[in-house]
């Protein structure tokens, strides 16, 4: 039997198809690509918009019509946020929702014995349960992925996923540590802590991220492993005083912070019913520099949001300059049946979005060659990743600049220390340090 899967979406999605793909394995099924003929295609959707909702419609209808004797398996947020539009789909045998994921295999030996649909789907309005799912390898040689965390509350205008996700809920902290320990122990040089929403790691119990965030430190320094802990996507509203004080403590954290943004403009935010502001925003950039060497701050940006005018566009470009971003993600707003922001007035037409898009991303690539260059002379250790020509190794910094260096033997999945010499628009150019010192 022949299994193959497809991941839409997010990091998340990417880690949960990973544990998928193993529980298939152990069964005893020989893994494929997508593009191959298989018996069983499992598609891990994604519904963050409506094009994300149509994107996993062709996947489904692509692997039946590959194979139309094979089991075509729909699972993520999709069937969540669209159970109906699944129910009408003929080319899906097989509907299993988030926090379900684990029952994937026993569904599909359902649908191979009974040869009609199985459904497992639940309501997640109040569902809290952590799913245990744990991976123990990855698709990356080098960096792997441990889910802390999943669902989300904030209920932000243009977002459907805490009705995809449902409520938030954290792995417990021993059960992340010990899978922490098991992928540094097998030799992964960079462990990313990732969820949904990561800062409400623990929220409404007796622990928090930073607790976490330290035990898996010193689990780190006791085995003697080198291996770097980088943290997902992060709420400004997590870091206070107290938080970066711990976080400068620690010995593996990687000093590159993904802080939300979405806009640099206080109306904007209000109407995204977003949980901060731009004085809280520039306050966490503030202690995050402050205290921690070589910070890195990424974010993402949404333009063209429901009645965004032109000026509340130059208070973002303001902002953005103010803070110097290393890097930006830039995203036009799409509207999304089943959220508030789709029902507000004001809606933006796809043209000056498209407009608006471009200018923030020639904006932002000016400062993340500002970012390269405030970095050259100084010395890095890299994480190789990649031979992207012959004897050239492509990696990154622990604040996740690009690097690439050329070397005659290979580096691809070795840590070593490099001088930044040169800035190009992707990447900085570099030199084996250890090499240079002798």
């Amino acid at each position: 039997m022949r299994a193959a899967f497809l991941t839409l979406g997010c990091k998340v999605n990417q880690v949960e198809t990973q544990v998928i793909r193993e529980q298939f394995k152990a069964a005893g099924y020989e893994l494929v690509d997508f593009d191959e003929p298989a018996d069983v295609y499992v598609v891990n959707t994604c519904s963050v918009t409506a094009v994300s909702d149509k994107k996993s419609r062709q996947a489904l209808r692509r692997a039946k019509r590959r194979n139309p004797a094979a089991i075509v398996v729909a699972t993520g947020c999709y069937p969540q946020t669209a159970p109906a539009e699944l129910e009408a789909m003929r080319e899906v045998d097989v509907v299993v929702g988030n926090r379900r994921k684990s029952e994937i295999l026993d569904a599909v030996a359902e649908a191979q014995r009974s040869m009609g649909r199985v459904v497992r789907l639940r309501d997640l309005t109040h569902e809290s349960r952590f799913e245990p799912l744990r991976a123990t390898a990855h698709f990356e040689h080098t960096r792997a992925a441990v889910k802390i965390q999943d669902g989300c509350d904030n209920f932000c205008a243009y977002c459907i996923i805490p009705y995809a996700r449902g409520r938030i809920c954290s792995k417990p902290l021993d059960e992340a540590v010990e899978e922490l320990r098991g992928l540094a122990r097998r030799g992964f040089l960079e462990i990313v802590l990732t969820g949904i929403e990561i800062a409400s790691y623990g929220e409404g119990g007796e622990i928090a991220l930073v607790d976490l965030l330290e035990a898996c430190d010193a689990a780190l320094d006791e085995m003697g492993s080198p291996a770097r802990l980088r943290l997902g996507s992060l709420e400004p509203r997590i870091v206070t005083p107290a938080f970066v004080a711990r976080l400068a403590n620690l010995h593996h954290i990687c000093p590159q912070f993904h802080l939300s943004l979405q806009s640099g403009c206080d109306e904007t935010l209000r109407r995204m019913n977003r949980k901060y502001d731009t004085a809280l925003y520039r306050e966490a950039v503030r202690l995050l520099r402050r205290h921690i060497p070589h910070t890195a701050i990424t974010t993402d940006l949404m333009v063209g949001f429901p009645g965004e005018t032109d000026a509340e566009l130059e208070q973002t470009l303001l902002f953005l300059d103010e803070i110097g971003f290393a890097k930006v993600h830039v995203f036009a707003y799409s509207r999304r049946p089943g959220t508030a922001a789709d029902r507000m007035p004001g809606q933006i037409p796809v043209r000056v979005k498209e407009l608006r898009s471009h200018l923030v991303i020639e904006r932002m690539e000016r400062a993340r060659q500002a970012f390269f260059a405030a970095q050259l002379g100084e010395v890095f250790p890299v994480l190789f990743e990649t031979e992207v020509s012959p004897g050239v190794f492509e990696g990154v910094t622990p604040n996740y600049t690009p690097v690439r260096a050329a070397s005659s033997e290979p580096l691809a999945g070795t840590l070593r220390p490099v001088l930044l010499t040169g800035a190009g628009a992707d990447w900085c150019e570099g030199v084996l340090a250890d090499k240079t010192e002798k």
